[in-house]
């Protein structure tokens, strides 16, 4: 596949979801020493494909749902660092969270594969 570009499929309107929501929390240091969190929401498309699915994990303590998605945009999407968390991306009413941002030069120039897995209930 090296070679071919694919963008024209990618950005085809027949493949590519619209609508997703990625929420980008920046942490800076403040005067005291404390964090402060800058959260901030981007709509973007993306042609969404499964990585996992959605997988249902009975344990003696509960249910746990896991899922993975992949997701292929030319939104720079970013899975953590030293002063930024990783970006959470809302698809189809459920929040996933970016593990792996991978350049997809291959597939066109700028393209970003983004693995997402589901983001745990916490309660």
């Amino acid at each position: 596949m090296a070679g071919l570009d694919v963008s024209d499929v990618l950005l085809d309107p027949d493949f590519m979801e619209k609508g997703l929501v990625c929420k980008r929390t920046i942490v800076d240091v403040g005067s005291n020493g404390r964090p402060i969190k800058t959260e901030s929401s981007h709509p973007f498309n993306a042609v969404v494909t499964t990585n996992s699915g959605i997988n249902l994990d009975r344990q003696p303590d509960g249910t746990i749902i896991k899922g993975a998605i992949n997701l292929h945009t030319r939104f720079a999407l970013i899975a953590g660092g030293e002063y930024q968390q990783a970006d959470e991306v809302v698809w189809r009413n459920q929040t996933y969270i970016v593990i792996q941002a991978l350049p997809n030069l291959h597939y066109g120039r700028g393209f970003v594969k983004a693995v997402c897995i589901i983001k745990p209930i916490t309660g």
